[in-house]
């Protein structure tokens, strides 16, 4: 099945060659590109891609807008993709509030080209990208510092049970599956199967959801080692 892929960044050459190397994969196709998030929401509208590569900082409307739009779209409108943030920045409040909205993960700019191709394909699977140590030191640090306001999460917890509980703190803490699997002694069938309930009941789109909300929850702290 081929992955169809829109590039935002205001930034004609990083398009050009962002465009290039993943047009190079057999499973890989670039239907569209847009210089601003204002043109972006309106390419993915038109093309219907499953994955759009964002750039948080951009004029006319930055990554941060445009991914809460496409993430977030008005009645009719039924095409969801997947978004992958693109920053220059490993520790950015832009990137955390995206993967807040409900974007799959975030990528560095500079990060070598097989990363860049393994994230398209993770991310249209339906997977969050989340490089652990990064991503879980980028989501401490803003839930330290500027507290989301809660809806009470920590009652939502109590809908689920002991076992999903756990799950989600192990997802919290950056394991993988396998690595949940191996510290729980179960199939990792059996985890798959905990971590759709867990996100279900949480209403969460993925797992980026939630590790934010396992923080937010209280169920992690800031500084608690995986």
């Amino acid at each position: 099945m081929t992955i169809r892929v829109i590039i935002v960044d205001d930034q004609a050459m990083v398009r050009a060659g962002f465009a290039a190397l993943l047009s190079a994969q057999a499973d890989i196709d670039v239907v569209g590109e847009a210089p601003d998030g204002r043109q972006g929401v309106q390419v993915a509208r038109s093309t219907h891609p499953d994955v759009v590569l964002m750039d948080v900082r951009m004029p006319e409307m930055d990554g941060l807008t445009a991914a809460r739009e496409i993430l977030d779209p008005p009645p009719g409108v039924v095409h969801r993709p997947k978004v992958l943030m693109l920053t220059t920045f490993d520790i950015d409040d832009y990137v955390y509030e995206a993967l807040r909205a409900g974007a799959s993960g975030f990528l560095l700019k500079d990060a070598p080209p097989a990363d860049l191709i393994a994230a398209v394909r993770i991310v249209a699977s339906g997977e969050a990208l989340l490089a652990p140590s990064v991503t879980r030191r980028l989501i401490a640090d803003f839930v330290q510092q500027r507290p989301a306001p809660r809806k009470d999460p920590a009652l939502r917890l109590k809908g689920l049970t002991p076992r999903e509980t756990e799950v989600l703190e192990l997802i919290a803490r950056g394991l993988s599956n396998q690595e949940i699997a191996g510290h729980l002694v179960l199939a990792e069938q059996t985890v798959k199967t905990h971590i759709g309930r867990v996100l279900a009941k949480l209403d969460l789109r993925d797992r980026a959801q939630a590790v934010i909300f396992a923080y937010e929850a209280g169920l992690v702290r800031p500084g608690d080692s995986g």
